[in-house]
C-alpha cells in the first residue's frame, strides 16, 4: 500500500489478518521524513511510571474484543503531513484505541466520529480510522496529543503533562508551515498556551475555553478551540456531528482564503 504525505512516499505492508501487530516500522512519520528522529524517541520514553505501568496493563490485559491484537502500548506520535497547514492537537490517545493501534484518533469511538467529521470537509481521504495500514490520509492536516501516553481515567497529572511538553514543543517547531491550531479539549487548547508563553506575554486567562472561540496570536497563527470529541460530549450532545463539521468547515474557509489572498 503506498501512502502519500507531502512530497514522501512511504510503502506499508498491511498485516496479517489473523494477528494484528502494530510496530515502529508500519508508522510513516517513524521510518522516514523530517519527524523520525522526534518519533524514535517518544516512542521510547519511559518517564512516567504511572503511564508506563498503566498502558503495559491495557496492552497485556486487552478488551476481549481484540484478543487478535498485539497491543502497541507505547508511545503515541503524530500522524499525518508534515508541511501540514491545519494541526488537531489532542488529549492522549484512547486506552484501546491509539494504545492498541498505535496511531492517534485510531480504533476508538472518538476517532469514529471525528475521522467521519474530518471526510465530510475533505481533511480525511475515508471516513475511518482502524488501524495503521488501512490507507487514511489526511490532506493538509496533522494531528497529535498532548500527552503521548493513555492516562488512568484518562487524568493525567500536571507532572505528566509536564514530562511530555518538551515532545509537545519539538512538534511545534517541526510544523513550520501550520497556520490553524484546532485545540480539541481544554487541556490541548491550555497546552497550546503555555507553549506559546514561553515566545509572547501571553496570559491563559485572557483566552477562555469555549468551542467555536477563535484567538490570533501575536505570530499570526489562529488557535481555534474546540469541544472534545469525546463520547460522553458527543453522547450528551454537547458536541454533534453538525457542530463539528460547521467548525471544520470555517478552518477551511479560513485557510482558504488566507491562502488566497497570499498570492
Amino acid at each position: 500500500m503506498i501512502i502519500y504525505y507531502g512530497s514522501n512516499i512511504y510503502n506499508i505492508k498491511p498485516t496479517s489478518m489473523s494477528t494484528i501487530s502494530p510496530t515502529a516500522k508500519q508508522h510513516p512519520l517513524i521510518i522516514k521524513g523530517s519527524m523520525k528522529s522526534l518519533y524514535q524517541e517518544v516512542i521510547k520514553c519511559k518517564m512516567c511510571p504511572r503511564l508506563v505501568d498503566f498502558r503495559e496493563k491495557i496492552a497485556k490485559e486487552k478488551r476481549k474484543q481484540y484478543n487478535d491484537w498485539v497491543y502497541w502500548g507505547k508511545p503515541i506520535p503524530g500522524y499525518g503531513d508534515p508541511d501540514a497547514e491545519l494541526l488537531l492537537v489532542g488529549l492522549a490517545p484512547a486506552a484501546h484505541g491509539g494504545n492498541r493501534t498505535g496511531r492517534v484518533f485510531t480504533g476508538d469511538k472518538s476517532a469514529e466520529f471525528l475521522i467521519k467529521c474530518l471526510y465530510d470537509v475533505n481533511i480525511a481521504n475515508q471516513p475511518n480510522s482502524d488501524r495503521l495500514d488501512d490507507g487514511l490520509i489526511l490532506q493538509n492536516a496533522f494531528m497529535t496529543p498532548v500527552l503521548k501516553c493513555v492516562p488512568p481515567q484518562d487524568k493525567p497529572t500536571a507532572e505528566e503533562i509536564r514530562n511530555c511538553s518538551d515532545y509537545f514543543s519539538y512538534e511545534m517547531e517541526m510544523l513550520k508551515k501550520v497556520k490553524v491550531i484546532l485545540a480539541l479539549g481544554k487541556i490541548g487548547f491550555d497546552q497550546c498556551l503555555k507553549y506559546f508563553r514561553n515566545e509572547f506575554d501571553l496570559k491563559l486567562k485572557d483566552y477562555p475555553f469555549g468551542h467555536d472561540r477563535r484567538y490570533s496570536l501575536p505570530n499570526g497563527k489562529i488557535l481555534w478551540a474546540c469541544y472534545h470529541p469525546s463520547p460522553r460530549n458527543v453522547y450528551t450532545r454537547r458536541l454533534n456531528h453538525e457542530m463539528m463539521v460547521e467548525l471544520l468547515d470555517k478552518v477551511n474557509s479560513y485557510l482558504y482564503h488566507y491562502n488566497d489572498v497570499k498570492e
